[in-house]
């Protein structure tokens, strides 16, 4: 039964996803384009509430219901398709644009699912996407990465089916919202949701396969999958004090472990884990202001993070080398590139007038005002901390530092536009923050430029600053390897495995000889053609006859049993 005549956003992109393996090179522009501006104008056309309803079994589903939240959540997923396209498309494989257009759609659809089941079959498209999207690399460990990616989807969305069959069979309802944490199936549900959100102990699968993309790649992963899982907190488990838990641990892990990297995409990659703790935290309070702030923060971070990992996108098209050791110096023949990378770099550190500070603010404030002084104090914390390895440490290896010699010309002209277009956004949400709050879900009384929030922001990333460039020497990175969780499961698990089958098979292995020695010994023991053996033994009648009658009062009596 359909309650709107109005087209699901997402099919609009599964749709171009399909015309593209139909369309030459030349004119992939076109549907690159109009398909997220017509998903954008459904989004905003379709009405608030249930707009599609089927029956399916006993059941319900909303594969179409659209809220305030998620229609934020939903622009910005078309906004980055759009612009991310534009980046792509002239250096991007046929089968990475399809791949990130099934990829987007799935997202969209998320965001649109009023009910669980139509919510897990985008959940698991998403991972088929996201998976095809690394996998177009082309490189072997690429390839790998995918598949270590894979499989940790894939686990989480059984756990996440396990969760929803659970709830369900309890409730009676698939409608998605609201859920309370008391239960096996609610548990099990919100493992599935912080799997894809990058939280511990899985939290690697980010830094191990999003810098193994192309450079497109990377920046369409940066997007989806982690902030449909801050959509899903959101709608589920609000104001549940385990996630502020989460968040903080993401965000300090994320911090620690960016700090540590040579690789500028894995740098980057670790600092996703580190913004989404701040939203995971923000969801966790619960409170109106947090939870604008979560979905603000969402939607800005898409932009400065797409623009971070376009930038350095950029730069390993130009000159091959990911390793911030082996860079320094591009700003001289790549500066749009530079710039690009620096305004991304100070909106994700919430520098005054960028969409962090308006976005972010909303959160640490959201904090104070429910007397949580101690999250307040840490996130502040973490704040520099972001300065210090995306603000600073990423543009300052790459595009300042020593000059590495290398000489590469600038990015090309679609890469160019893109960053313009996310730099001007970073730029305009931070200058007109009045505006942007107008479209969060719920009603925003806060003004972020006060006196005393720009004082100590700017001395907050002054003394980052300082602290930097004081210690420099130590903050320059060698050619090192950071372990992380994953280690666990690729090298330490596997070399458990095998030393226990070695184990296995070698106990196997004597069990099998040793009986196979006395079953030999047994059947020359018992063989009739030799004189020695115990049947070929000579043996008197009346011997048989007390067998003859034992066996057969056993029969009796068992007979009469």
């Amino acid at each position: 039964m359909i309650a709107n005549t109005v087209l699901p956003p997402s099919l609009i992109i599964f749709i171009a996803a399909g015309l593209l393996f139909f369309i030459p090179q030349r004119w992939r522009l076109v549907p690159i384009v109009l398909a997220p501006v017509i998903s954008l104008a459904l989004i905003w056309m379709t009405p608030l509430g249930d707009n599609l309803k089927l029956a399916y079994l006993n059941y319900e589903l909303l594969p179409l219901s659209v809220s305030a939240t998620s229609r934020v959540f939903a622009t910005i997923f078309s906004l980055m398709l759009l612009f991310g396209g534009i980046y792509a498309y002239r250096q991007a494989s046929l089968l990475e644009l399809m791949a990130a257009f099934v990829y987007a759609g799935s997202a969209v659809g998320v965001t649109c699912s009023g009910d669980l089941f139509s919510l897990f079959v985008y959940w698991e498209l998403m991972a088929i996407g996201s998976t095809l999207v690394i996998w177009a690399a082309g490189t072997e460990k690429a390839y790998q990465a995918s598949m270590r990616y894979l499989c940790i989807h894939l686990m989480g969305g059984v756990i996440l089916m396990i969760g929803i069959v659970a709830h369900v069979f309890q409730t009676g309802s698939t409608q998605f919202g609201a859920i309370a944490l008391d239960g096996f199936a609610s548990y099990a549900i919100l493992a599935g949701f912080l799997i894809n959100a990058g939280a511990p102990p899985f939290s690697s699968w980010i830094a191990d396969a999003y810098p193994e993309a192309s450079p497109s790649g990377s920046v369409f992963l940066s997007a989806f999958t982690t902030k449909t899982a801050v959509y899903t907190l959101m709608i589920a488990f609000a104001g549940n004090d385990l996630l502020i838990y989460v968040g903080l641990f993401m965000v300090f892990y994320g911090i620690i472990y960016a700090l540590l990297e040579n690789d500028m995409r894995r740098i980057l990659a670790y600092s996703i884990v580190n913004q989404v703790g701040f939203m995971v935290t923000a969801i966790g309070i619960g409170s109106t202001l947090a939870l604008n702030g979560a979905t603000a923060h969402a939607f800005a971070h898409i932009i400065y993070k797409a623009l971070l990992l376009m930038s350095a996108g950029a730069v390993l098209m130009q000159t091959g080398e990911r390793r911030c050791s082996h860079l320094g110096g591009l700003f001289q023949t790549m500066p749009q590139t530079a710039i690009n990378g620096i305004i991304g770099a100070l909106a994700i550190s919430s520098f005054p007038f960028t969409s962090g500070f308006v976005t972010k603010s909303l959160e640490t404030s959201a904090a104070a005002y429910e007397g949580l002084t101690w999250v307040w104090f840490l996130l502040l914390a973490a704040s520099a901390g972001v300065f210090l390895h995306a603000g600073i440490k990423f543009p300052w290896f790459v595009f300042f530092q020593k000059d590495s010699g290398k000489r590469p010309d600038e990015a090309s002209g679609n890469m160019r536009f893109a960053m313009w277009v996310f730099s001007f956004l970073c730029l305009a949400i931070g200058l007109f923050p009045s505006a942007f709050y107008t479209i969060l879900p719920y009603p925003v009384k806060y003004e972020p430029y006060t006196a005393d929030h720009l004082i100590t922001q700017f001395q907050l990333l002054f003394f980052a600053g300082f602290a930097f460039f004081a210690l420099l020497p130590l903050m320059k990175r060698t050619l090192t390897i950071s372990l992380d969780f994953d280690w666990v499961y690729r090298v330490f698990a596997f070399k458990l495995s095998k030393a226990f089958f070695h184990l296995y098979w070698s106990v196997d292995t004597a069990m099998r000889q040793a009986f196979l020695k006395r079953f030999y010994l047994a059947k020359d023991y018992l063989v009739a053609h030799e004189p020695s053996g115990i049947i070929s033994r000579s043996r008197p009648s009346s011997t048989m006859v007390i067998w003859v009658t034992v066996l057969l009062s056993v029969y009796l009596i068992f007979h009469f049993l």
